[in-house]
């Protein structure tokens, strides 16, 4: 097996609950079960699109990855090196050291970015913290990411506000690749961006995987963006991944229910032709207290009494298929148009 089939990252049973306190003492009454079991491997230059509705856990699964939080159980396997080390359960001075390796691109583009800091600052922080005392030399290399972002380097000096939202991106994207890492975990990195921006960024983040060989774990609720840039993409749902296929067979022929309701609100670029929308009634499950059997069941609308009993393992129904679904091999579901 060569280095390009191993993986880089290999997630495995990935658990986080979050106690929720009440009462005058604080004691624990409860607990919201954020990511339930989840499952994946990620393979160099790969990008694996997580999607799902807000509150289906594909953050916290970002940042269990980084251990940016810490797991209630599970593996979270990162090769570098030459060996494999186990990020869930490694020491703080061990998940110091692989922070070069693993980094993260936040949401908001300005929050994420200190307002009292250069440019220079800011993106050199990370090279300062791993060693890099001469300032003339993070400078040299501060000029070098902006250019690679498509920013010009002579505004290094300048504020984040002096920065439009799409620029504030770029700034937060060079601050990731400082390190030169292996995995970056994008976490909705164009949603809060203009649409006529978007597709910039996007193109920036191929650009950049292909020239660095970068691998991506990208968090998203659009699935327009997770189609042009992922090569996989993995289906959230209250804790759970309901599904996870490449890209291609997903959108044209999903295996999952909830996963044909999400493609279903994918806006068709021709005002000649009316969407086959699909609405889902209920509301999104508690994982506080999540349904019984299949987490999705109160909501899906081919459901069976053996669906509100019988929890469904993730299970492999064709070659490179997963699903989380007892039907899965006798629905036929529609998927995107094109």
């Amino acid at each position: 097996m060569t280095d390009r089939d191993r993986p880089l990252l290999d997630v495995r049973d990935l658990v986080k609950h979050f106690a929720v306190k009440g009462g005058v003492f604080g004691r624990t009454v409860g607990r919201v079960r954020a990511v339930d079991g989840v499952s994946f491997a990620l393979r160099p230059r790969e990008c694996l699109g997580l999607v799902g509705e807000s509150g289906s856990g594909k953050t916290t699964v970002g940042r269990a990855v980084l251990r940016a939080i810490r797991p209630t159980s599970g593996d979270v396997l990162f090769r570098t090196n030459g060996r494999v080390v186990n990020v869930a359960t490694a020491g703080n001075d061990t998940v110091r050291r692989l922070r070069r390796h693993m980094q993260m691109i936040f949401q908001d583009p300005y929050s994420s970015l200190n307002p009292r800091m250069t440019v220079l600052d800011i993106i050199g922080e990370p090279l300062l913290c791993n060693g890099m005392r001469s300032r003339r030399d993070r400078e040299r290399r501060v000029r070098e990411l902006m250019r690679q972002v498509g920013l010009r380097p002579e505004h290094l000096r300048r504020y984040p506000h002096a920065f439009s939202g799409g620029q504030r991106q770029r700034i937060g994207i060079a601050r990731a690749l400082a390190l030169e890492p292996k995995l970056i975990v994008a976490d909705e990195p164009v949603s809060a961006l203009d649409v006529s921006v978007q597709a910039q960024v996007l193109n920036l983040l191929q650009e950049l995987q292909e020239r660095m060989g970068l691998t991506y774990l990208l968090i998203a609720h659009d699935l327009s963006v997770v189609r042009h840039i992922s090569d996989r993409v993995a289906v959230m749902y209250c804790g759970w991944l309901m599904e996870l296929a490449a890209v291609a067979d997903l959108f044209r022929r999903p295996l999952h229910p909830y996963t044909e309701a999400l493609l279903s609100a994918v806006p068709i670029p021709d005002p000649r032709r009316r969407p086959r929308r699909i609405l889902l009634e209920g509301d999104v499950a508690d994982p506080g207290a999540p349904p019984p059997g299949c987490r999705f069941h109160p909501r899906c609308r081919y459901a069976v009494d053996r669906c509100a009993t019988a929890v469904p393992g993730l299970r492999e129904v064709e070659p490179g298929r997963f699903a989380r679904c007892h039907l899965a091999e006798e629905l036929a579901l529609g998927g995107a148009e094109e």
